[in-house]
């Protein structure tokens, strides 16, 4: 018996429909691994960031950032970073406004947003402090409002330790979608944080004191939201 040819055609179409909405959901690179093209920076210094054989080094100083051209709300992003000095400090900050959050400090060197927070194991050794510190920590950096997921203060820790120390690669998959933040690190999902107050807005690689590489940095941009204009980040001129 013969397929009728209409069913043939609906069947055809079906496939190409389907394969068009996989091929908008792909990995982007956020950097093309030998020059800083697509980002910004903030309050760093040419001398912060620097590519080598593909990774990307940023010598932590001045501390400060550096931040993407545009503005992200929905996605998967995917980085790998390792710290090089014992006691390393440094993050990726998503959802945030992009330049230094003043209003607290004029000295602040920091901006507003969701911090997925990267710190080497001796850290809280070298500075007296809670070991949940390096856990890979979420929160809402100078004073942006988000839910922890699992509390320590307004912060949230991972309910499972499991970055690795000075000289070792880690991987975060974060997922970003409507004001929920959910952190993978190194293959398990461990943290997470819901209600971000600003859902939409730039990612920002931290200069923080210390040297760290970072490589394989990707995105995946995900459908939008209802967001508001609240909820966005101001765009930087």
């Amino acid at each position: 018996m013969k397929t009728p040819t209409l069913l043939l055609l609906i069947i055809a179409t079906t496939f190409h429909s389907i394969a068009q909405s996989e091929s908008e959901f792909k990995f982007i690179d956020l950097f093309n691994g030998k020059d800083l093209s697509g980002w910004i920076d903030v309050n760093t210094s040419p001398e912060t960031w620097r590519f080598e054989n593909g990774i990307l080094i940023c010598t932590g100083n001045p501390i400060g950032v550096m931040r993407s051209e545009r503005q992200y709300e929905n996605f998967i992003l995917e980085i790998e970073w390792r710290h090089m000095e014992a006691g390393g400090n440094s993050g990726i900050f998503i959802w945030s406004e992009g330049v230094p959050y003043t209003q607290r400090s004029p000295e602040e060197r920091l901006p507003r947003g969701v911090e997925v927070q990267m710190l080497e194991l001796e850290w809280p050794k070298i500075h007296n402090r809670d070991p949940a510190y390096v856990s890979g920590e979420l929160f809402g950096s100078m004073g942006l409002y988000v839910n922890p997921d699992n509390p320590r203060g307004t912060r949230s820790k991972s309910v499972e330790m499991r970055c690795k120390g000075k000289g070792e690669w880690n991987k975060y998959v974060v997922v970003a979608v409507d004001g929920t933040v959910k952190l993978s690190i190194n293959g398990k999902f461990v943290n997470g944080i819901s209600n971000s107050e600003i859902k939409k807005g730039y990612l920002c690689l931290e200069a923080e004191g210390a040297e760290i590489h970072f490589r394989n940095i990707r995105i995946m941009e995900l459908p939008p939201g209802v967001t508001t204009t609240d909820q966005t980040a101001a765009l930087v001129k």
